[in-house]
């Protein structure tokens, strides 16, 4: 689940924090680069089971409506959204509950979220048409969870604030991990039942390779880095950089060269991207022309053996 996208977010976030830290201890910064990584791998798992804990609210109301309904001789509520065969499986998931169990992790401590969060999936047009609908399939079941979270949950300021009072660490996670947590629901299968498999915490031991080797070369050979800047700016006004700056394109050299078989328009794309989240408005479009010159400075003096996808002409 723990992708590079995730990883260069970590490592600029880190990166920044450790020379910000006058205790500049580079093991004890990698310990945290990738205790990091681990808590947005529980979010990703938290977000989960927040299916779970809204399936037990719908069977709490369920109780309740079927009490009313039996006493007062009227037509039973329906159990469909309360028994959905998705929410059934994810409940049941092996992985999950070993997840959450070792975590010691639950959605007790916020009873009015999950209440309100209900109430408004009850309101909603996808549950109404859900309900009538005739199709009791498997995957209308798993189709209604996708719809509720990409609708509901996805982007949810109440819950936003609520994972922000948990961990620090899931300020800038949630909505890479959304991705994935959308991900899982659709490729949850009904024969798999409880041992469906959900996406491991890294994809392979490579990434983790990835973020250790990444992150070791750009604090090793700042100085190396910060002389490339210097080197490729001499048309370029270099105090015009935040510190933010400095910061995202030495992580930048460091994958440029560190890193053989990514490309080189990959990587410069990558941490622009991350400019426009992290940095001042400018900051994108200079840190492109910026990283650019330095990997052409390099080629040019031998020092970097990759080569730059030009632009093709316009005839």
């Amino acid at each position: 689940m723990i992708n590079r996208e995730i990883i260069r977010i970590k490592i600029v976030q880190l990166t920044y924090a450790y020379y910000q830290n006058g205790n500049k201890n580079i093991d004890s910064a990698e310990k945290e680069l990738f205790f990091s990584l681990s808590k947005a791998y529980d979010l990703y798992n938290y977000l989960l089971s927040l299916i779970v804990e809204l399936t037990h609210e719908s069977r709490r109301h369920l109780e309740v409506a079927q009490a009313k309904a039996k006493r007062e001789g009227t037509e039973a509520p329906s159990q469909k959204f309360a028994y959905n065969k998705f929410a059934m499986q994810l409940e049941e998931n092996k992985m999950l509950n070993e997840f959450m169990e070792t975590q010691k992790k639950s959605w007790n401590s916020e009873p009015e979220f999950i209440k309100k969060l209900f109430v408004q999936i009850t309101e909603s047009q996808i549950y109404q048409e859900y309900l009538t609908s005739e199709d009791d399939s498997y995957d209308a079941d798993r189709e209604l969870w996708r719809k509720i979270y990409r609708t509901l949950i996805q982007n949810n300021e109440t819950l936003d604030s609520i994972l922000e009072e948990q961990s620090l660490y899931w300020n800038d996670d949630k909505e890479i991990v959304d991705t994935f947590v959308i991900k899982t629901i659709k490729r949850f299968e009904e024969k798999n039942k409880s041992k469906q498999e959900l996406l491991p915490e890294y994809d392979s031991e490579e990434d983790r390779d990835y973020a250790r080797k990444l992150f070791r070369a750009t604090i090793m050979k700042a100085d190396e880095y910060q002389r490339f800047m210097g080197e490729a700016s001499r048309n370029w006004d270099f105090n015009r950089l935040a510190y933010m700056d400095v910061v995202i394109m030495q992580i930048a050299i460091a994958e440029i060269m560190t890193f053989p078989s990514i490309p080189i328009s990959v990587t410069i794309n990558e941490f622009v991207e991350i400019a426009k989240l992290y940095s001042t408005p400018r900051s994108s479009g200079y840190i492109n022309g910026m990283l650019d010159a330095i990997a052409r400075h390099l080629i040019q003096t031998g020092r970097l053996m990759k080569s730059i996808d030009e632009p093709k002409k316009k005839y």
